[in-house]
């Protein structure tokens, strides 16, 4: 089948054919007529739903009515942005490419730039965004990476193939402050104790497809390790020390071009974290089901693929079920904060967590010695008890008695000088 280009501004055919037994069932096919040869040429593609296909038939009619290459349209917002980079940032000072640049490589096309340009939703942008600022991104990184990628859809909106430029967002900022004071008080972000993460997973489990009880395996582990979703995803069975029951941290698995890939942690910074007692037996059985295949992952969802954020979410229903628990609060990401307050409120010392944690800076780690009320208040007492100490070591003694003294008699020379 030939995959032409067609010319720009020809009139389309188009069908859609079911093609049974095939994952990608429904071809969706367009046909034109070539102005210079005469000949009928088509692009085809397989997508796995009837409404997929109308969707790609109508970005290429679209495209083709308005003058846009129809394989220009079809794009994943990665390969668009290489094509018109030149043309969408025209205007800026070499100064602004540099941090334009950084947001586009190391944000916006791991998190978005696998995805054809209109399926690119104000949604997709949003939890971009939120994304970012989950991720400990500062004010001015989340600011160039959403600046490049307006600028990279704006250019879509003059191309013709999207009507609306759904990365001008508003309100980013104000969830930025949010997520600031959030992380000034680790405390309400986190769960309260064991029982409440347990009623957690076992809530999850119940709501989710056939009760697959590896969901709540992966809540507890994760907040119990005080680690990313994507970080537990990742770990294999080469990477647990069983006999010092410890995990070495060392990649992730995140959205990338072309789907889901594993890739080194946060900062390429790779750690040690403990596997406490609680959740030890989980993670045994685990490492007994592996065999002896030291890659094999330790955790998948129920039909052995890798696990993110979103398919958490999707698949236990965990908006409803934190809602109807009542921690309306509480986002996958909150697992990990758990276990952070969690450490540092059993006493662990603040450089110990800081590595723990992975954290770049030691000021992020001490966002969760917060004290709570118990805390406050052992520690008024405990000053009491000092200043207590020092009044007692301040008094005088008295001296134990003795022979009482007499003074001596003062003599006549000394009366006559004190009269």
């Amino acid at each position: 089948m030939s995959q032409q280009m067609p010319p720009m501004g020809v009139k389309l055919s188009e069908d859609i054919e079911y093609r049974a037994g095939n994952p990608n069932p429904y071809r969706a096919r367009v046909r034109w007529i070539d102005p210079q040869t005469k000949e009928r040429p088509s692009r085809s593609k397989m997508l796995p739903t009837e409404d997929a296909a109308e969707a790609w038939l109508d970005r290429m009619r679209r495209a083709a009515r308005r003058g846009v290459t129809p394989a220009v349209a079809t794009m994943s917002l990665a390969d668009y942005g290489t094509v018109v980079w030149d043309l969408a940032m025209r205007g800026l000072e070499a100064k602004t490419m540099d941090p334009y640049r950084a947001g586009w490589r190391l944000r916006v096309v791991p998190t978005v730039g696998h995805l054809e340009v209109p399926t690119v939703t104000n949604g997709i942008v949003d939890r971009a965004v939120y994304g970012w600022i989950a991720d400990d991104c500062g004010r001015s990184t989340v600011k160039n990476s959403l600046a490049v990628l307006v600028r990279v859809l704006e250019q879509a909106v003059r191309d013709g193939i999207i009507d609306v430029n759904p990365a001008r967002i508003t309100g980013w900022q104000q969830e930025y402050k949010r997520a600031e004071d959030e992380l000034d008080d680790p405390r309400s972000l986190a769960l309260r104790d064991w029982d409440a993460l347990d009623q957690l997973a076992r809530a999850l489990v119940a709501r989710s497809a056939g009760e697959f009880p590896g969901w709540g395996d992966v809540v507890r582990f994760a907040a119990c390790t005080a680690t990313r979703i994507g970080e537990v995803s990742g770990v294999r069975v080469k990477d647990i020390d069983r006999q010092a029951w410890t995990w070495e941290v060392c990649r992730q698995t995140t959205p990338g071009p072309g789907g889901l890939l594993d890739k080194g942690t946060k900062g390429k910074r790779r750690r040690t974290v403990p596997i406490i007692p609680e959740i030890r037996p989980l993670v045994a059985g685990r490492l007994d089901a592996a065999g002896r295949d030291p890659m094999a992952r330790l955790f998948t969802g129920p039909r052995s693929g890798r696990i993110t954020t979103a398919v958490l979410r999707d698949a236990t229903h965990w908006d409803e079920v934190v809602v109807r628990l009542g921690y309306e609060h509480l986002r996958r990401h909150d697992l990990r904060h758990t276990g952070l307050t969690w450490m540092a409120d059993a006493g662990v010392p603040v450089h110990v967590l800081r590595l723990i944690a992975g954290h770049g800076s030691l000021s992020t780690t001490q966002r969760y010695l917060h004290p709570d009320k118990r805390s406050v208040e052992l520690a008024g007492a405990a000053l009491s008890a000092h200043l207590a100490a020092g009044r007692e070591s301040s008094t005088p003694r008295s001296l134990p008695a003795g022979p009482k003294v007499v003074p001596k008699e003062r003599t006549r020379s000394h009366l006559r000088l004190v009269q």
